[in-house]
């Protein structure tokens, strides 16, 4: 017998019927690589489809969608359309009702799976008392300096929604869930803009028996902000969560720094971190990131807190759809 034969890793026996559902709304700068990355995905191809719902573009979604279907034999490509609720929740819903599979996987439009991405995503659903698993969001190659400080910083990690203080969650960016809990807790609320992803997750582990499992390997890739009013409305939306996820589930509102706090931060900044930084930056060992850090990092401190605090969350977002 072979030795080398002995010491390769076994291929997964466990390889259940997958929909992956991706909402896209004008997304036709990002669907020809994101179609390029489903393409190349590890998982059988006879087991999987790919559910992708376009939520009312105006641009040429639709055509390339319907394009990708001819053109992309070797995989399934299943275009749905969610053209009354301009909301990604409702456009996921939209995919979940289509779906034929066991397990439902998510991303996003703007997102690039790495090969093995699904099939590291659904292994760990082998256990029959998982009922979500969360995948590693990881950045893109990013030159400008915006997207160098959220790379140091990790902005996209699932590490920090794992180590939320109420209950861990999972983005949608990368997200599966088996199907048959929808049916127990219902679907996204489709009214909701932002903190869905919390919000589904947070259901499902308080409302029910069933287990959050993290899989490092099942990595989707995701750009950073490149420009300040890009990483501002990003910043918003955290806060905008942050008031809805307080509404419905009651947690903390997050703290508000006053004037005295913004001035302190930035004084330590000048009399100590800065030139710290820049001995560093001149012995090679920190960047303009390093240095920028900490007014780059009030910026979106700032631009959380007027999220959180012009957030109105609607009585319509309160609904909980149904399967």
């Amino acid at each position: 017998m072979n030795p080398e034969l002995l010491s390769q890793p076994m291929p997964p026996s466990f390889l259940p019927q997958v929909s992956v559902v991706v909402p896209v709304y004008n997304g036709e700068k990002d669907l020809p690589d994101l179609i390029d990355c489903l393409r190349s995905q590890t998982y059988p191809r006879e087991k999987v489809e790919y559910i992708i719902v376009d939520n009312n573009s105006s641009d040429r979604t639709p055509t390339l969608l319907q394009d990708a279907v001819q053109n992309t034999p070797e995989i399934t490509l299943r275009p749905l359309s969610e053209p009354e609720i301009q909301s990604s929740y409702a456009a996921r819903n939209t995919g979940i009702r289509a779906a034929t599979g066991e397990f439902l996987a998510f991303t996003d439009a703007d997102c690039r799976p790495e090969p093995n991405w699904l099939l590291s995503l659904i292994q760990p659903f082998v256990n029959p008392k998982i009922g979500i698993v969360v995948g590693e969001i990881a950045a893109l190659p990013g030159k400008t300096l915006l997207e160098q400080h959220s790379e140091r910083e990790e902005t996209l990690s699932q590490k920090h929604t794992l180590a939320h203080p109420f209950c861990p969650y999972g983005q949608t960016a990368n997200l599966g869930i088996r199907r048959s809990i929808f049916g127990e807790v219902g679907l996204f609320r489709s009214y909701l803009t932002t903190g869905g992803d919390a919000d589904i997750c947070w259901r499902i582990l308080k409302e029910t028996e069933w287990r959050l499992e993290f899989a490092p390997s099942a990595i989707v890739k995701h750009r950073h902000r490149t420009t300040l009013k890009e990483l501002q409305s990003q910043w918003r939306r955290y806060g905008k969560s942050n008031r809805y996820l307080h509404e419905l589930h009651g947690i903390d509102l997050m703290r508000e720094f006053d004037q005295r706090e913004y001035l302190y931060r930035l004084s330590r900044w000048v009399l100590k971190e800065l030139p710290l930084n820049i001995l560093k930056a001149f012995a090679k060992k920190a960047t303009l990131a390093d240095i920028l850090s900490t007014p780059i990092g009030l910026i979106c401190v700032q631009a959380r807190s007027q999220g959180q605090r012009e957030a109105n969350l609607s009585e319509t977002a309160r609904k909980i759809d149904s399967l």
